[in-house]
């Protein structure tokens, strides 16, 4: 929409991050933002407070409506957009593997076989931790918070897992090769061939294999790459201008661009989102 001239949306979203451990938390309205399909390095558990997310994701259609938590694994590709025109409100908090490893005392990482779970204790414990984290409780209230809804959300939601449908012959072992070649080089100018010969396996054999095993086309994987790497160097201080053009993207407004359609919010809030307490901004959140 236009106000005066100026282009302006109904859209918002606050950050806050921890600045030593895997551990970030986002408040969000969203009307016209459309995640683009992506996943994260760690669990992300979110709950929806007002209207309803539909997003895809493990193979389905899904929908969260208010009250319901959403729980992606690691790795889990998935997007996002609102379900209807008056959008959705919605808290997410992203929880490092280490982390819910270190709550679990070494009993083995948790699987959610369901995205969506409509359970109200879990509800409530989400957004109790959320609450402690962007409202700057005390750092021994936070740690409680985050024991207590870890081990609730294992207790009442993490499943051993339903079995998986087959996958093309031989696709686990191409795709792996696949995927360790865009790791190892994450910020080169990678191309099909490259991605061919490093899995033994023609082009489209290897694009077939890797969509099959992890849900999402290789260059979408390998963007994603380096915007986890880009968002590194932004936490670490270095100027987003500088972390763009190291990253492989054209400029910043580029690099802001897809930064925003896989995490919600620009560089520059993410940057400054790192502090014990929630930004000054809390005051210009509705309600």
């Amino acid at each position: 929409m236009r106000d005066n001239g100026e282009v302006t949306t109904p859209d918002w979203s606050r950050y806050w991050r921890s600045p030593d451990r895997p551990l970030e938390a986002m408040h969000a309205h969203f009307e016209e933002h459309v995640y683009h399909r992506h996943s994260h390095e760690t669990y992300s558990f979110g709950v929806t407070d007002d209207g309803a997310q539909a997003f895809r994701c493990r193979g389905g259609r899904h929908t969260s409506a208010a009250g319901m938590v959403m729980a992606f694994n690691p790795d889990d590709p998935h997007d996002g957009h609102a379900a209807t025109d008056l959008g959705f409100t919605y808290r997410i908090v992203h929880i490092g593997p280490e982390l819910v490893s270190d709550v679990l005392e070494g009993a083995g990482l948790p699987l959610f076989a369901e995205p969506v779970v409509r359970d109200p204790v879990l509800a409530g414990a989400l957004r109790r931790l959320h609450r402690a984290l962007i409202g700057g409780a005390p750092a021994l209230r936070r740690e409680e918070l985050l024991h207590d809804t870890v081990a609730v959300l294992v207790r009442r939601a993490a499943t051993s897992g339903r079995p998986r449908p087959p996958l093309p012959r031989g696709a686990a072992v191409i795709a792996e090769r696949v995927r360790r070649r865009l790791h190892d080089g994450f910020l080169d100018d990678v191309t099909a061939e490259d991605l061919a010969r490093a899995a033994g396996a023609s082009r489209f054999a290897a694009y077939r294999a890797f969509q099959a095993v992890y849900g999402m086309p290789p260059s979408d994987y390998h963007r994603q790459l380096r915007l986890r790497e880009a968002r590194r160097r932004i936490a670490r201080g270095e100027p987003i201008g500088e972390v763009a053009a190291v990253t492989g993207f054209a400029d910043q407004s580029h690099l802001t661009r897809w930064f925003g359609r896989y995490f919600g919010i620009t560089p520059g809030a993410y940057r400054e989102a790192a502090s014990d307490r929630y930004p000054t901004r809390l005051a210009d959140l509705p309600g």
